[in-house]
């Protein structure tokens, strides 16, 4: 693959986010509402998902662009002591699922990354989601997919997996800019 033709691959799956532009703003919007509620975000990928699932909770808990108090935004993946003892115990299928049954109420978020959609620790995080009464957001690569499937919504991006992971970059920041949108507005309209 030469420069200009992984660049032109990228090129196709932004636009693929740009056409599901109102997705990100309706996601940063309920995330606002929910984490302003005292409810809270649980966060799961695998390789370099699980990279910008810490990513976007460590924007939330401490600041995007501008300061505002933090938010309860929990990276499943960064949980070590957790993950070592769930796989030893339970089997890495079950690494997340735990977590989620442990960490989330109903009306929680559970956002799970996959360039496939086919891992099976996701895939069991989001039954896990849907059995503690969360809702479980997928953003993975093209559909159809197991994960996408299971989810309550899915941003799905197309292309390959290397243009995917590199998308969810600009995902993280485009949610995290509706997100403090949102926040924003609500306090104008509070004020």
């Amino acid at each position: 693959m030469t420069l200009e033709s992984h660049l032109a691959g990228l090129n196709e799956t932004l636009a693929g986010l740009q056409a599901q532009a109102s997705r990100v703003h309706r996601w940063g919007a309920r995330l606002a509402r929910l984490l302003s509620s005292d409810g809270r975000l649980l966060v799961a990928g695998n390789g370099g998902s699980a990279a910008e699932a810490q990513h976007l909770t460590a924007e939330l808990v401490g600041r995007y662009r501008h300061d505002r108090r933090p938010f309860s935004a929990l990276a499943l993946t960064a949980e070590t002591s957790s993950i070592t003892a769930i796989a030893n115990d339970y089997g890495y299928d079950q690494v997340f699922a735990r977590q989620v049954l442990a960490h989330a109420r109903p009306d929680d978020v559970v956002l799970l990354l996959s360039t496939s959609g086919k891992s099976p620790n996701l895939l069991e995080a989001a039954r896990a989601g849907r059995e503690a009464g969360a809702n479980v957001w997928a953003l993975t690569g093209p559909v159809p997919n197991p994960l996408a499937a299971l989810a309550d919504d899915t941003l799905s991006l197309p292309g390959d997996p290397c243009h995917v992971q590199e998308a969810q970059l600009v995902v993280v920041h485009a949610l995290c800019e509706a997100f403090e949108a949102a926040l924003q507005s609500a306090n104008r309209r509070a004020s």
